[in-house]
């Protein structure tokens, strides 16, 4: 081994806490709150939502505001039709993506669904578990200069993201950022550069990662197990383990069954987190800004979010 490369230890683990969300949406919140914000940052929450069962995920998540953040909704499984204040909608389906940076403010709503199998253009996008509806939905803090921009969308299609073997049994779906070589079409806010991947491993096989000098990193293990080296510790699906800084390498294997999890790197902001609800700002009086807003139907500020 090189003696360039330092391999990063875990700093914590995440077990995350069955709750529901929406109007009654069943999910598993990895981590999210005040008491992470510090050491996920510039990343503040983590769900896993949705159910092979129509009555724990179809009511949704309907009306809602969001300020200072961008949420990250990847669908697994099913379809979500959204739909956002200024009259824009759409529907995502397994391997889409929504990026939306919510900025100065929008509401929107997310409504969960399973494939439609008699239409054949939804059929063949079936995982063949009917009835499911799964996905991810991340929230992305944004840098205090930048909160009260102009709302923005993203809608990354599945087909569109590139797809890396990394010759030693890892699949890398490349969302944001970079791996070696490989940049990805959508780059995020240069202030914290995301890095987001879906990956993959084959029974046994190794995983190794160099994350950008002083960037936080943290995987969440979706099937699987892996385990972290040096520290030869073994993690199982559900977990979500944060590094720690020191180091410059992660690396892993994946147990007997294989492994998917996402990985995520970012820039961390180090900025005052006052939060709220669907609402992030840097200090309370923003907060009471926003609940303002709210009560006095000034919460919109900007009437056409920008597409990129």
């Amino acid at each position: 081994m090189s003696d360039s490369i330092k391999l990063k230890e875990v700093q914590a683990v995440f077990r995350g806490t069955e709750t529901m969300d929406g109007a009654g949406v069943r999910l598993r919140r990895i981590f999210g709150g005040y008491s992470t914000a510090s050491i996920t940052d510039p990343f503040l929450l983590l769900d896993h939502f949705g159910s092979n069962k129509k009555e724990e995920y179809i009511r949704g998540f309907p009306w809602h505001p969001h300020r200072g953040i961008e949420t990250i909704t990847y669908l697994l499984d099913g379809k979500v039709e959204h739909e956002d204040s200024e009259g824009n909608r759409g529907t995502i389906y397994p391997n889409d993506l929504q990026w939306m940076s919510s900025g100065s403010g929008i509401y929107h709503q997310e409504m969960p669904k399973p494939i439609d199998m008699a239409d054949p253009r939804e059929a063949i996008l079936s995982t063949g578990m009917p009835d499911s509806s799964v996905g991810l939905q991340l929230w992305l803090n944004i840098p205090a200069q930048k909160k009260m921009n102009k709302p923005a969308y993203r809608d990354i299609k599945g087909r569109t993201v590139g797809s890396i073997d990394n010759g030693e049994g890892a699949r890398i779906k490349l969302i944001a950022g970079r791996y070696g070589k490989e940049e990805s079409e959508f780059k995020g806010d240069p202030g914290i550069d995301p890095h987001y991947m879906d990956i993959i491993l084959e029974p046994k096989s190794e995983f190794s990662y160099t994350v950008p000098v002083g960037y936080n990193s943290l995987l969440y293990l979706m099937t699987g197990s892996v385990t972290v080296i040096p520290q030869k510790t073994n993690f199982t699906m559900g977990e979500a383990i944060v590094f720690g800084m020191d180091g410059n390498t992660v690396k892993l294997v994946s147990g007997e069954s294989g492994a998917r999890f996402i990985f995520l790197a970012g820039r961390p902001l180090r900025e005052p987190v006052h939060w709220y609800g669907p609402i992030v700002m840097n200090s309370q009086e923003q907060l009471n800004e926003a609940f303002r807003d709210l009560q006095n139907g000034t919460f919109i500020r900007d009437r056409e979010p920008l597409f990129l």
